[in-house]
């Protein structure tokens, strides 16, 4: 029993080399090629649309971040259990989850959700696009665009994680923000030196800002 709180060493050893042997604070994110010539990306955002008012927002948003980016090849998809009524908008699709669909699989909630998306009859892109996930409240910043067109355009690995940070807008609660900046420490350490060193999943990932071909 003694000997099981060992366990726990190969991970702080990775979070420990992740946080010194990588730079957390670069300034700025410098895009390796042209915009035009990245290949297609599309921002899937899944929400159940409770708050469609919230995704709206935040979906406009991250489109006006993309521009401003310099992004050009992408679009938006809000796949959704209930309509949120997204404007009408060249770059965004709704994609709504019928409540009788069902996966081979029996898999619920957000993985039902992307299995839906992947369906001969729904799916719209190709094997060569990419795809960048994200849940209804996450926001994209300039530097991260960069980071993804960057990461699709060199084309080394099919799956890649993207760092998310908390409190960047208005505090609603300082508890559960400070609980969060624990998860911004492991994204920062640990996931980030098992994808760089290893390029495995050795402790798992998120749910959020998975970029996929």
């Amino acid at each position: 029993m003694r000997l099981a709180s060992l366990l726990v060493l190969p991970q702080c050893v990775c979070n420990t080399l992740g946080l010194l042997l990588y730079n957390c604070f670069k300034e700025k994110v410098k895009l390796k090629a042209s915009p035009l010539l990245a290949p297609f990306v599309c921002v899937r955002v899944v929400t159940k649309g409770d708050y469609p008012e919230l995704v709206r927002q935040n979906v406009a948003r991250n489109i006006q971040t993309c521009h401003d980016a310099g992004m050009e090849n992408f679009i938006f998809e809000v796949v959704t259990d209930k309509r949120v009524d997204m404007p009408k908008n060249p770059r965004v699709r709704e994609v709504v989850v019928p409540n009788s669909y069902r996966t081979k699989t029996g898999a619920l909630f957000k993985a039902r959700a992307l299995q839906y998306c992947l369906e001969d009859d729904v799916n719209i892109l190709t094997d060569e696009d990419w795809i960048v996930h994200l849940d209804e409240e996450t926001l994209l910043t300039e530097n991260s665009v960069c980071g993804v067109l960057n990461f699709c355009s060199d084309g080394k690995h099919q799956f890649g994680q993207g760092v998310i940070t908390y409190a960047n807008g208005e505090i609603v609660n300082w508890i559960t923000t400070l609980s969060d900046s624990f998860r911004v420490a492991d994204d920062l350490g640990k996931l980030r030196f098992q994808f760089s060193y290893f390029h495995r999943p050795l402790f798992g990932w998120k749910g959020s800002f998975v970029v996929t071909q």
